[in-house]
């Protein structure tokens, strides 16, 4: 079967706007070249030694003057951040410490109320800010779960803090040596306020742990 020229031309003409249209399209749709998205994964990790400082604050309820203040801690601590832009990225925080309560006011003779240990993973967005070369600052704001395990009792018979959500805000820089590696300053505030339950000399008691803590860390950062 015979193909008129004039035919032809006119499908080879189709085929080959087709794909410089094709490939103008994907030019838009990259990274541009100058971009750190261009040659760098979204994935990036942080080790961190972190500080947990916590507010000194909570009461009994019923109990009038009562008060109650927690140990602070220093723990390793990992987070996982996916850049889904140069900008913005989110990031999964993760670590487990504990805390000792104490009790304070009326309260002070019951001394050590009893320990809980803590894993809260926090989820915030960030945006990076980009026009400081080496010098990567960010701000971020996010949601934190802290679920609270293996809880004793000291001076109580038994003590058990709720799970709880809470608020998360975020500032921190990294300053990075090379595309990969850099070194890491963040500060967090979690807005963490649980209620708990208690028996104390066979009297069961309930009230709110007001920790809301500072995480103060500093490590280094990987970015693949």
């Amino acid at each position: 079967m015979k193909h008129h020229p004039l035919r032809l031309r006119g499908i080879f003409a189709a085929i080959v706007f087709a794909s410089f249209g094709h490939a103008a399209l994907s030019a838009d749709l990259a990274p541009s070249a100058g971009s750190p998205m261009a040659t760098q994964s979204p994935w990036q990790v942080r080790l961190r030694a972190l500080g947990v400082i916590t507010r000194d604050n909570g009461s009994v309820d019923g109990i009038s003057g009562s008060g109650l203040s927690y140990s602070d801690t220093v723990i390793p601590e990992a987070d996982i951040s996916y850049f889904f832009t140069d900008n913005i990225s989110a990031e999964l925080i993760l670590g487990t410490t504990y805390a000792n309560v104490h009790g304070e006011g009326s309260i002070a003779g019951l001394g050590e109320i009893g320990k809980t240990w803590l894993l809260p993973p926090t989820l915030t967005l960030q945006y990076h800010f980009t026009d400081f070369g080496a010098f990567q600052p960010y701000l971020g704001a996010g949601v934190n779960y802290t679920v609270f395990y293996n809880q004793s009792g000291k001076s109580a018979d038994s003590l058990d803090v709720k799970n709880t959500f809470g608020v998360a805000l975020q500032a921190g820089f990294d300053y990075m040596f090379d595309e990969h590696w850099g070194a890491n300053l963040d500060v967090k505030k979690i807005f963490l306020r649980p209620d708990f339950d208690a028996t104390v000399g066979g009297a069961d008691v309930s009230g709110k742990a007001k920790l809301d803590p500072w995480l103060v860390g500093a490590g280094v950062t990987y970015r693949f």
